[in-house]
């Protein structure tokens, strides 16, 4: 569907200002805008009291390497030589772990093919390709795979034949219970821990946002990764999917909010999908704050009619987030503040009251660790949840 689209340029050293970023992480911001009618990095940002070891470990912290790199090529005067020397190796490094991921990638989905599991790659290359169009632009460290939920035992034993062991030991009840609250498994590979991430959900079913997987698979497209057809998700589950693994992380990686801009000028987008979609999900707050902060950060047009309006609590939200950006650090999940934020996000009272009652009340690895419980008594596993709970957001 197409829409007429908001263009107004974003004033760099305004935003500079408005959130007071250091000169290092303005040049990051700059490396990652999505225009294409200008120099990627104009002179403005190359201040001489620049930290250039700073923007190096700024780039590392929000995996934007790739990118940094490919804007300094275009002013390799400005940029000291042993600078973009270092980022020329980093570069590679990458482009190199990247095409091995790739290959390892088209093996993993052939064996699934083979035992009858239906998959769709999500991120890592897929999302490297058709986002940002060149296999080493995009920073990976696993691979990321959708399966549904009744095929995640057969798709456990097939991977296993590649050397793939899961990461963790449950009982049969524990991995039952797993399957019914969690969202993935991570697998230890032959080259090293958690390489392997099978998902059967976007979310822990306790963040109340209720993908149907289902129906991810039914709109799936296909897509040629090295030379080779492979599933991918439509465009729409693509970016809202992105929004909601953002939003779960308070958006604290640049990396993560580029790949929403990107996934936001997909010409196929389908914007009164995504909307209509947002808000069956209860999750149009949180896809306005990633739009907004796509916009006013790294210049993506999106349409005119999703322009929200700058309500003083809205636009608040999405300035602390910003101004958060640069240094953050993951969130404590079971802290005060994780749980205000999470609550903040959700526009409907249902959704939040869902949120912290599942949160409250659902098990997991962190409780069937702590004490083995016969299968009769499986059940004071929720007591000891709400003690958990209650003690990590009571604790300083």
């Amino acid at each position: 569907m197409s829409s007429s689209a908001s263009t107004t340029a974003t004033d760099p050293s305004h935003i500079h200002t408005r959130f007071a970023f250091s000169p290092e992480f303005s040049l990051l911001l700059a490396a990652c805008r999505l225009r294409s009618d200008e120099k990627l990095v104009s002179s403005w940002y190359f201040d001489s009291s620049l930290d250039w070891q700073h923007v190096l470990s700024l780039a590392e912290h929000h995996n934007v390497t790739p990118l940094l790199y490919q804007a300094l090529q275009e002013e390799p005067e400005q940029v000291p030589a042993a600078i973009l020397a270092e980022l020329r190796t980093r570069f590679e490094e990458i482009a190199r772990k990247n095409l091995r991921f790739s290959l390892e990638l088209m093996r993993v989905l052939s064996c699934l093919e083979a035992h009858g599991v239906a998959a769709i790659p999500f991120k890592g290359p897929t999302l490297a390709e058709c986002v940002y169009g060149n296999l080493a632009l995009r920073e990976f460290s696993d691979l990321d795979i959708l399966v549904r939920q009744s095929d995640f035992l057969r798709a456990k034993d097939a991977v296993r034949e590649l050397g793939y062991v899961p990461g963790w030991q449950l009982t049969k009840p524990q991995e039952q219970a797993y399957l019914a609250s969690g969202y993935e498994c991570s697998f230890d590979g032959p080259a090293g821990p958690n390489l392997l991430e099978l998902q059967w959900r976007i979310l822990p079913k306790f963040y109340a946002v209720d993908f149907d997987l289902d129906e991810f698979f039914v709109r799936a497209t296909q897509f040629s990764l090295g030379g080779k057809p492979v599933r991918t998700l439509s465009p729409e589950d693509l970016l809202l999917s992105l929004v909601a693994h953002a939003a779960k992380h308070a958006w604290i990686r640049l990396s993560w909010l580029r790949d929403i801009a990107g996934a936001s000028q997909s010409p196929s987008l389908d914007w009164h999908r995504v909307f209509q979609q947002a808000k069956k999900l209860g999750m149009e707050r949180i896809l306005a704050i990633s739009l907004r902060l796509s916009n006013v950060l790294l210049d993506a047009r999106i349409p005119s009619f999703a322009v929200i309006p700058d309500d003083s609590k809205m636009g608040a939200m999405t300035n602390r987030i910003a101004r958060n950006m640069p240094d953050s650090e993951e969130y404590r999940t079971e802290s005060v503040s994780y749980f205000g934020l999470m609550l903040q996000l959700r526009e409907r009272w249902s959704d939040r009251a869902r949120f912290a009652l599942r949160l409250l009340f659902t098990p997991s690895v962190g409780e069937w660790s702590l004490v083995s419980l016969p299968s009769p008594l499986f059940p004071l596993y929720r007591v000891i949840r709400v003690f958990r709970v209650a003690g990590r957001l009571l604790s300083p």
